[in-house]
């Protein structure tokens, strides 16, 4: 058990160990002469980007993908020293910024490729850049069909070097879809394109963590895992596909106990009504810390190496679970949200199941107030 005296014991663990195993299942499937760019926006999707980050370099992460400038400058002052690729591109006023700490920005608008042309040209320097195509997502980037002009605007602008090409897949995590495959040949003539306008870029990248375990685009010779780096799947079906091992652990302790008799209502709105005499325990974590209010009369956790489930509604700070079968729970018990114990184990596919979302979320939503706890690495 983490040792939380004097302190609130609800806390994280995050298993460096575990994440540098996910790291090489990735860079083995990529296969040799392709770079990995590990995504770790979103604060390493809630895991702590500061600590995952370096133990990724450790590893042996050629790029990292963030999500915005903020998020590269966090990576520097960590000790990240490889290529930062800054996925959501460039906003006015953050081009010194950028620059100044060696980011690469993804363009996708012709505005801030001019912009970031007009300071590298005052600095007597270059900017090295990711082109954006979108191939089929509908998101980000520039359509095919406007590529052509596009090519010529970024022919003229001396301060900038096209680096990479990129664009991002809709429904890999679907592997029968055939859209992926029409997205590929999208990206394809593209690249053809841009070459054929005297362009060379180094990297060539397309595949997700989905495309990158259930595809090959032998053009691309960079690929992007996010998800699977922490244990979880893009999708249900890829679950025999993967030898992954969780690396967060989600945990906090009993802090009070009590019978109550049949027919008592418990927390708001009394979603919840015993119907026997029950055994509560209170448990210090709630929305506020990530523990989706969803999970109200859904939720299970573990206790004792044995599930019990959420009784009534996730307040802010508190919820309660029903032990009633549990022999003896006492105050301090640890009590798991996600992970294992004993044998049983709940993850984060499971959690999202029962509220009817993705992993992804899961663990980006546990709140910065829950204290991360390192293990290994």
């Amino acid at each position: 058990m983490h040792d939380c005296q004097g302190h609130r014991p609800t806390y994280v663990e995050i298993d460096l160990a575990a994440l540098q195993h996910n790291f090489l299942q990735a860079r083995r499937q990529a296969g040799d002469g392709r770079q990995l760019l590990a995504v770790v926006k979103a604060d390493a999707y809630g895991h702590g980007a500061a600590r995952v980050a370096p133990a990724l370099q450790q590893a042996g992460a050629d790029l990292f993908g963030v999500a915005m400038v903020e998020e590269g400058l966090e990576l520097r002052r960590a000790g990240v020293s490889r290529p930062i690729l800054v996925l959501g591109g460039v906003y006015p006023g953050q081009e010194e910024e950028l620059l100044a700490h060696d980011l690469v920005p993804v363009v996708f608008d012709l505005d801030t490729a001019r912009r970031l042309d007009a300071l590298a040209t005052a600095d007597g320097r270059q900017v090295t850049y990711h082109l954006k195509l979108d191939s089929g997502m509908g998101r980000l980037g520039f359509r095919p069909e406007e590529l052509p002009e596009v090519l010529d605007v970024l022919a003229g602008l001396k301060g900038l070097v096209m680096d990479g090409l990129i664009s991002h897949l809709a429904v890999a995590d679907d592997p029968e879809n055939p859209f992926t495959s029409e997205q590929a040949e999208i990206f394809r003539s593209a690249l053809s394109c841009v070459r054929q306008a005297g362009f060379a870029p180094r990297h060539i990248h397309l595949s997700n963590s989905a495309a990158l375990f259930s595809r090959q685009f032998p053009e691309c010779n960079l690929v992007r895992p996010g998800i699977v780096l922490y244990g979880g799947l893009p999708a249900p079906c890829f679950a025999k596909r993967l030898d992954l091992q969780p690396v967060m652990s989600f945990r906090t302790s009993v802090a009070q106990v009590k019978k109550v008799p049949a027919g008592t209502g418990v927390s708001y709105g009394h979603r919840f009504v015993a119907k026997r005499s029950t055994t509560l325990a209170a448990i210090p974590v709630g929305y506020a810390d990530g523990y989706s209010r969803h999970l109200s009369n859904v939720g299970e956790v573990l206790i004792r190496g044995r599930r019990v489930p959420v009784a009534g509604t996730v307040c802010m700070d508190w919820t309660l679970i029903d032990v009633t079968d549990i022999p003896q729970v006492q105050v301090g018990d640890e009590v798991t949200l996600l992970g294992r114990d004993n044998g049983q184990s709940i993850n984060a596919e499971e959690w999202a199941q029962r509220i009817d979302t993705i992993s992804y979320e899961v663990f980006c939503q546990v709140s910065k107030r829950v204290p991360r706890v390192y293990l290994g690495g």
